[in-house]
């Protein structure tokens, strides 16, 4: 397919061949890891001990495993077509245009605000150094100061020009960065479990599960446990970019997830039997509140350096306040690189300005880069709540996952005869699984995030009516029959998240608690089966399908 000149050094790819493929095996799996290893972890461990008690540790294996199923879907399809912002573009070659720019939209607006969060995070750390950069605000709220706003701007800025730079600079510093993540995290687990370790704090203070099945996937959702998964699908957003995509995307899908997840639940683990005990008297769920160090620093800069202090490894609190500030710093890097392909992707579409899929003689959409940048600094903005964008992300991520296994299942029918390098066996159960633990998840965030999650989705049903009337002629075509499938789903969960319990509706959020915790796994998997039928009795025909898919690229090596 021809491209479409703009500008001398610019062009507006018809295909990925534009793109540079330049992130090799360990690049790639290192982008995987470097992403999931975010400033979720430093907080991680405290938030699901007070959620779950020891049996946390629960948590983020089953956690892992929901993540894992996903990720074998994303697998398949990932290596078929390695595609830059695939997971934008697959919905599109199954479905058509109204589910891709529905998936899209959701997981564009999720991962940009990624970037931003994480840089502000790194600077609220590092306000234990320069006070400057950020205050409180009258609800106590931790915001920027003006010249801590521009700081912000300063990082995301640097971010966007290692981008544009090209994606093998990207890489190169990425990787780096993530090895000085693992040797922190794993030198973390290594002196709790040396220095303090209480083997009795995982039976004692309410027994192994205190609060309960309901408890131990509460956590998943609601402690932070999802959110510290979530760079896992880097492999798919980068697979137009990498060599060898049969081996590098499924290695670092599933790679990345195993990995993290194995050091997860050791620092879990190390956690629970660290914690001093006398901060147990009224159990684990005020466990951070009667931490008996230093309560200040527990609260700016997390509970393992509050423990480091306490136990005296003083060289250890000082490299977790150092790496508070490297590890948001480079998943801020990461998420600026998977925004600019998420919006690219949709330019492709044409269902989103085409303008967004422009690329430089670098091949790096650099449009989409400038636009991840400008909404960056809207979402600094300490606007009341701001705080809360972290459960809105985890809450708006993972629904954006369940159109994955959707994809895989149709294109079997459709693409039966295309070479698949990666095969998952199974048939339909492990499809199945990923798609009803993305809505699980999406439930036990709680009504008081998805309510936002779902104005959210009519605002870019919105966006897209204003495309649609102001580019008539030159988008494909919706495809609303074959995208229907989509409404269901969304309602649905809408529907399920209002009558469910999470979170108790003591605590007035406005669900109503109608549907308990067993029945909310009934309601979910009745939904997914029937979300499953829809779409895959109202998927694009096949010829549709071979008219749009992209001729696989030449060899590379």
């Amino acid at each position: 397919m021809a491209t479409t000149v703009v500008k001398p050094s610019l062009t507006i790819a018809g295909d990925d061949h534009r793109m540079r493929r330049d992130i090799g095996t360990i690049g790639l799996l290192f982008t995987g890891i470097g992403s999931v290893i975010g400033s979720g972890w430093l907080f991680g461990a405290l938030n699901a001990a007070e959620i779950a008690g020891p049996a946390s540790i629960l948590s983020w294996a089953i956690g892992g495993i929901m993540i894992v199923f996903i990720g074998l879907c994303y697998a398949e399809i990932g290596v078929l077509f390695p595609h830059s912002g695939g997971v934008v573009r697959y919905p599109h070659y199954a479905f058509g245009s109204f589910a891709s720019f529905t998936t899209g939209w959701i997981t564009w607006l999720a991962a940009a605000s990624v970037a931003p969060i994480e840089v502000e995070a790194a600077l609220q750390y590092a306000t234990n150094y320069l006070p400057w950069l950020t205050t409180l605000s009258s609800d106590g709220t931790p915001v920027l100061t003006a010249p801590g706003y521009g700081v912000a701007a300063g990082l995301m800025l640097l971010f966007c020009v290692i981008n544009i730079y090209g994606v093998r600079w990207f890489a190169r510093v990425n990787t780096a960065i993530v090895w000085w993540k693992l040797v922190v995290i794993v030198l973390v687990v290594a002196v709790l479990l040396t220095l303090s370790f209480n083997a009795s704090h995982l039976t004692a203070f309410g027994g192994f599960a205190p609060y309960g099945s309901h408890g131990v996937f509460s956590a998943i959702a609601t402690g932070g446990i999802a959110f510290s998964y979530f760079g896992f699908r880097q492999g798919v957003e980068l697979a137009g970019e990498t060599r060898k995509p049969q081996r590098n995307v499924p290695l670092t899908l599933i790679g990345s997830v195993v990995i993290c997840g194995l050091i997860y639940i050791l620092l879990q683990l190390a956690f629970v039997g660290a914690v001093p005990t006398d901060s147990l008297s009224h159990g684990w769920v005020d466990v951070g509140r009667n931490f008996t160090g230093d309560t200040h620093v527990l609260a700016q800069f997390g509970p393992l350096a509050a423990i480091a202090g306490v136990l005296g490894a003083t060289w250890l609190a000082v490299l977790l306040y150092i790496d508070a500030v490297i590890s948001p710093a480079d998943t801020g890097l990461i998420y600026t690189t998977v925004t600019a392909r998420l919006s690219y992707a949709m330019g492709r579409n044409r269902n989103a300005p085409t303008a967004l899929a422009t690329v430089t003689q670098r091949g790096v959409p650099w449009v989409s880069i400038a636009l991840a940048f400008i909404v960056g600094l809207i979402f600094f903005l300490p606007f009341p709540g701001w705080q809360k964008l972290v459960g809105f992300i985890t809450s708006a991520t993972v629904l954006s996952f369940g159109s994955g296994p959707l994809v895989l299942l149709a294109m079997r029918k459709q693409l039966p005869n295309r070479e698949r390098r990666f095969y998952l066996r199974g048939g339909i159960v492990i499809p199945f699984l990923a798609f009803w633990s993305s809505n699980l998840i999406v439930y036990w965030s709680g009504w008081d995030t998805n309510w936002k999650l779902f104005v959210a989705v009519l605002l870019g049903f919105a966006l897209l009516a204003a495309h649609e009337l102001t580019h008539r002629g030159r988008t494909p075509r919706l495809d609303f029959r074959h995208g229907m499938w989509v409404l269901p789903w969304l309602a649905g969960l809408c529907i399920i998240s209002y009558l469910g319990s999470y979170p108790d509706p003591a605590k007035g959020a406005g669900n109503l608690g109608v549907i308990d915790f067993n029945y909310g796994f009934l309601a979910t998997f009745l939904l997914s089966a029937l979300v499953i039928w829809l779409s895959q009795r109202y998927r694009l025909p096949a010829e549709r399908v071979e008219e749009q898919v992209p001729e696989p690229a030449p060899a590379r090596r």
